[in-house]
């Protein structure tokens, strides 16, 4: 998702922070940007729905098309289209790098899968849609764990919120995708009924 918007303003203009740095600028304060960030505004359903949709690209990094087409194929599946679309989103590589405490925000874990310094089962992916299966094992690329941000990740940094789907060990910058994450363990905020009906109007 290339949005040209600081990760700040959009995380105030979407409702969520997007970085722990944006955190506490978030806090500070909760409305949107702009002089009239702070008014009530009377927002119709579209808007709504839309913002919802934003949201959830913006937490996952991924352009319009991207997720029209994992919607597409959740719609497909013959279960529960969001939790589907959920599902299906979480398989992805970058997602997955960022879960296991290997870096630090959705956007630090696409760019080192794009600069081939992840593996999946021993082979070099720089593919950040990926989709891992369940046994799949991500590893970082023996060469690149000397970098600074690898021995941090190491160290424990971004590891406090592991989900139960992900085996790790930390100290090794290894882990393991063990099974399907359920709905209420994927760590996203999303009214994903919200972007079904956005995408089924």
């Amino acid at each position: 998702m290339n949005n040209p918007r600081p990760k700040v303003r959009l995380s105030r203009a979407l409702g969520i922070p997007l970085t722990p740095k944006s955190v506490k600028y978030f806090e500070a304060r909760p409305y949107p940007p702009g002089v009239h960030g702070r008014a009530r505004k009377q927002e119709t359903d579209y808007k709504v729905r839309l913002r919802e949709k934003q949201r959830l690209r913006a937490q996952y990094n991924i352009r319009e098309t991207q997720l029209r087409n994992a919607f597409d194929k959740a719609a497909r599946s013959g279960g529960k289209t969001g939790e589907a679309l959920l599902v299906d989103l979480e398989r992805r590589l970058d997602a997955l790098v960022l879960r296991s405490g290997f870096a630090r925000t959705i956007y630090q874990a696409r760019q080192f899968v794009v600069h081939r310094h992840v593996l999946v089962n021993g082979r070099r992916v720089d593919r950040p849609s990926f989709r891992l299966a369940p046994g799949d094992v991500i590893t970082i690329a023996e060469r690149s764990r000397n970098m600074d941000p690898f021995q941090i990740a190491a160290a424990g940094a971004h590891a406090e919120n592991v989900p139960p789907y992900l085996d790790v060990r930390i100290d090794a910058l290894t882990a393991r995708f063990t099974r399907l994450p359920e709905r209420t363990e994927i760590p996203v905020i999303c009214d994903e009924q919200l972007v079904v009906e956005h995408y089924s109007r």
